[in-house]
């Protein structure tokens, strides 16, 4: 199992309880080119331990046995020395619990293959960009947003990232300070638990789906989005996703598949 463990934790960042940003270094090879919005494999053995947070580990459990998930890459692909993610915490997963325990200098297994279609591909030039995500679906966003969103003063990207807690918008500093160096780069959070905030939460409350119906994209923007104009990335929870394209199909807009273009484009994260 040992040779197998070819990479290092180089950074463990906790946003929050139950999320963590990870840095991992392969160790004796280099990564392979990769674009924006795809993933790569993270693994431990099932004799690694578990977090003091989670569940206890299954019965059935085989400590031999190597346990592997897929997961968005955050960083840049210009970034070549590691690759980042963005976890949650699954209190009763195989996988994340034995994730939340690694601290720098710990060895884990990177899949040496990324793989993944939920890129900027597919998105013609000269269209404005709605990035609706929840929770850890954020992570491909921000790789996009590292690498190749450019600040265009005719063209508006705007993320629309929803969390239960404030605490849970993950890399919250980052996205506020591009908000404030690109006029039309839009930055738009919702909280669903704000009566548990600790300070009175000042921003937009209820669920992501809601700031579409309430005309935020169209204020933020100056102008309607449409399906001439606009190409929407949905991320995340696969309610949302499934809310986001009935509501978006109402005013045109068509989901993208391998065997229909179209103007959104859906990566549902379980």
């Amino acid at each position: 199992m040992a040779a197998e463990l070819n990479a290092i934790v180089t950074h463990r960042i906790e946003v929050a309880s139950g999320l963590i940003i990870l840095r991992v270094a392969p160790e004796g090879w280099e990564l392979p080119e990769w674009e924006s919005g795809q993933f790569a494999v993270l693994g431990l053995p099932g004799s690694a331990p578990r977090t003091m947070l989670s569940d206890p580990a299954p019965d059935d459990e085989d400590p031999n046995k190597l346990i592997r998930r897929a997961y968005s890459i955050a960083s840049s692909p210009e970034e070549r020395g590691y690759l980042e993610f963005y976890v949650t915490l699954v209190q009763s997963g195989r996988l994340t619990p034995r994730l939340f325990a690694l601290k720098p200098g710990d060895k884990v297994v990177l899949g040496k293959k990324i793989s993944g279609m939920f890129t900027l591909d597919e998105v013609p030039d000269g269209q404005n960009l709605l990035l609706v995500g929840t929770g850890t679906g954020l992570a491909p966003y921000m790789s996009m947003l590292r690498n190749e969103l450019e600040c265009h003063l005719d063209l508006h990207t705007t993320v629309l990232l929803g969390a239960r807690h404030s605490w849970d918008l993950g890399y919250r500093g980052e996205l506020i300070a591009m908000q404030r160096y690109c006029p039309t780069f839009h930055y738009i959070p919702v909280i669903s638990r704000p009566g548990e905030e600790l300070v009175p939460w000042a921003g937009q409350t209820g669920y992501v789906q809601d700031l579409w119906d309430r005309g935020l994209v169209e204020a933020a923007m100056g102008s309607k989005p449409t399906p001439e104009n606009t190409h929407i990335l949905l991320c995340g929870n696969p309610s949302m996703i499934e809310g986001m394209i009935e509501r978006l199909g109402t005013e045109g807009f068509v989901e993208a598949t391998r065997k229909q273009p179209g103007q959104v484009h859906a990566e549902k994260y379980w």
